[in-house]
């Protein structure tokens, strides 16, 4: 009785920790994420992407982090695979990693334990389920507002870094990944987006963006953006229009459009409410699928000098999600309460992570062949222009390996610890130390990343199968093949 007329009162009052918008209309233009003038292509691109999952996630995707460094003696530069990651992507608790290592690069990792790891990132939330006032407001719409998880990200991370210090500062494009709850699909902070929005992106804080791919419901209210529209000279991109008249346009690639076209109408959006990444693709993968499926050249996302010069292409997804609960279905009652919501949420998020995970290696795929057959059709003299030389140059030579790595494929004992640690902004440090080595172990393991190593070594390429296969049970292939 007294929860309930207190939940009344938090009705009336609002008790609710509402957000207020945080983005600037434009005035100009959003530039690129990074600036492809200071991109030095090389023959490797790397992409990863980092899972959600609090601290946990966060503290995996820094052990696969450590792990790519280690692989010096194979790449033959300072810090390994690192100085050869072009793209990534974070989700909730996983693109605290994706940003700090996209800000700042592989220097960002130098005390990142000890500065956030093994720190209490959920000092200013309120977080007790025994307080009966933080249970209300949660259900009232929020329990944490943007100044407890993204204040204390800035205090010990980022320091107000924007969007434009990342741009300045960068050669790696960086995604943070929310969902935008009123269209049910992800969520990109990108230049694109916010241009449909008629908002400056530059000025945007890095802690915001994380903390919306973060916000958890319940335990966090909603992040809000405003719609500047009538702001800005908006024209929508051709892929959109495409994506309108094309009855071969994949859902993912027409929600996304659908999504954006809300954006620049006020009769449809006035404010933006964003909540964990998570939600609609717990890998951050989408992002990928739908900018190769809407791409208009066969080199997107990569600029034609890449194209030309890469020869190889790792894409890693570190999946620090716990496997299944079966406790629940041991006996007839149950699951019931925050259990059930919680059994509801997870199995939505699964069942499109795991279609994102599909959609982005088939584009993949895709993308291989076209990739081949465009740097197949080039004259030389544009490969000579595009790439400096014609020496050595085979248009066929492009490998891409898409590999995830996981709890899966570790030992039963380490597995079965690993699932038992929670979805919290706060660990102990042995279980931070447990997660980061399963994040290097995860990596090593993973037979995709040996045959990219494999690729580049010049080892046998059998004998690297050989240790794929020991590792993870499976053969060592790169996409398409």
């Amino acid at each position: 009785m007294r929860l309930t007329a207190l939940f009344a009162f938090c009705l009336m009052v609002g008790c609710a920790a509402w957000n207020r918008p945080i983005n600037p209309p434009l005035d100009g233009e959003n530039l690129a994420l990074v600036d492809q003038s200071t991109v030095q292509p090389g023959e490797l691109y790397v992409g990863l992407a980092f899972s959600g999952g609090g601290m946990r996630a966060s503290a995996f995707a820094y052990g696969m982090l450590e792990e790519l460094r280690a692989q010096g003696v194979v790449t033959g530069t300072p810090n390994g695979v690192l100085d050869h990651v072009r793209l990534v992507s974070g989700v909730s608790g996983g693109s605290v990693t994706a940003a700090q290592f996209g800000l700042y690069g592989p220097a960002g990792l130098v005390g990142y334990r000890e500065r956030y790891l093994l720190t209490n990132a959920e000092k200013y939330m309120a977080n007790s389920p025994l307080n009966p006032l933080t249970l209300v407001k949660g259900l009232a719409g929020g329990a944490n507002g943007r100044t407890t998880f993204a204040r204390y990200l800035d205090e010990v991370l980022f320091r107000k870094a924007t969007f434009g210090d990342l741009r300045a500062r960068s050669q790696i494009k960086t995604w943070i990944n929310a969902t935008d709850m009123a269209n049910n699909t992800p969520f990109l902070f990108s230049p694109e987006t916010f241009d449909a929005l008629c908002s400056d992106l530059s000025q945007v804080p890095i802690s915001e963006a994380v903390a919306a791919s973060a916000a958890f419901p319940l335990v966090f209210t909603p992040i809000v953006l405003e719609a500047h529209q009538g702001k800005c000279d908006y024209r929508e991109p051709d892929w959109l229009t495409a994506a309108r008249n094309n009855p071969e346009a994949t859902s993912a690639m027409k929600a996304q459009a659908r999504a954006l076209e809300s954006y620049a109408n006020p009769d449809e959006v006035k404010f933006v409410k964003l909540l964990d990444g998570g939600i609609t693709d717990n890998f951050g993968t989408t992002g990928l699928a739908v900018e190769r499926a809407r791409a208009q050249a066969p080199y997107a996302p990569m600029t034609p000098q890449e194209a030309v010069r890469m020869t190889r292409m790792l894409f890693l997804v570190a999946n620090a999600g716990v496997e299944k609960d079966y406790s629940w279905t041991q006996k007839v009652p149950g699951p019931g309460g925050l259990g059930l919501g919680m059994s509801i949420a997870t199995a939505s998020m699964s069942a499109a992570t795991r279609s994102g995970y599909d959609a982005m290696k088939g584009e993949l795929r895709d993308w291989q062949e076209e990739l081949v057959e465009w740097r197949c059709s080039l004259p030389m003299a544009e490969v000579r222009r595009l790439r400096g030389s014609t020496t050595g140059w085979d248009c066929q030579d492009v490998k891409l390996f898409v590999g995830q790595a996981s709890f899966e494929a570790l030992p039963r004992t380490m597995r079965a610890e690993l699932n038992t640690i929670p979805t919290r902004l706060r660990l102990p440090p042995d279980q931070v130390d447990q997660v980061i080595e399963a994040g290097r172990l995860a990596t090593r393991m993973t037979p995709e990343f040996n045959g990219f190593l494999a690729s580049l070594s010049g080892n046998a390429v059998e004998n690297r199968i050989a240790a794929g296969v020991a590792a993870g049970g499976r053969r060592i292939l790169p996409v398409g093949q």
